[in-house]
C-alpha cells in the first residue's frame, strides 16, 4: 500500500523538522517517546493476561518464526503424533483395549493430483459474444 523507502522517511522528517522547529521538536519527540513506552506498557499486560488464561500458549516470538516458516510447523506437529511422550505412554495402555485398529494413520494425507490446466479446445473455438 505505501512504499516508504529511506530516502521518504529522511524527507518526511526533514519537513516536519521544518514544521515544527526547534524549539518544539524536543517536546513533540518526549511525547512520542512517551506515547510508544505507553503502548509498549498496554502491550505487556494484555500478553500476561493471556498468558494467565493460556499457559500453553507459545511466546510471540515462536509465533513470529511459525509464521515465517509454517512448514517446521507441520512438522514439530508430526513429532508430536508421531513420537508420544512420558504421560502418553500411561494412557496408550488403557487406550490400546479400545483402539478399534492400529494400523490406520491418525493424519491422512489429503494428496490428490492436480488438474490439468484448460487448453484451447476446452474453451471452443468461437469468441464469447460477452466479452466485448
Amino acid at each position: 500500500m505505501f512504499d516508504l523507502s529511506p530516502l521518504k522517511i529522511l524527507i518526511i522528517v526533514a519537513v516536519i523538522m521544518l514544521v515544527m522547529g526547534p524549539d518544539k521538536l524536543p517536546e513533540v519527540a518526549q511525547r512520542l517517546g512517551a506515547g510508544w513506552r505507553a503502548l509498549k506498557g498496554i502491550q505487556q499486560r494484555v500478553e500476561s493476561e493471556v498468558r494467565e488464561a493460556i499457559p500453553d500458549l507459545p511466546t510471540a516470538s515462536e509465533i513470529a518464526r511459525l509464521a515465517r516458516s509454517p512448514v517446521s510447523l507441520l512438522n514439530q506437529l508430526a513429532d508430536r503424533v508421531a513420537t508420544p511422550g512420558p504421560d502418553d505412554e500411561a494412557t496408550a495402555s488403557s487406550d490400546e483395549a479400545t483402539a478399534p485398529d492400529d494400523d490406520v494413520p491418525l493424519l491422512a494425507p489429503d494428496i490428490r493430483p492436480s488438474p490439468p490446466p484448460p487448453s484451447a479446445a476446452d474453451w471452443g473455438s468461437a469468441p464469447d459474444p460477452s466479452l466485448n
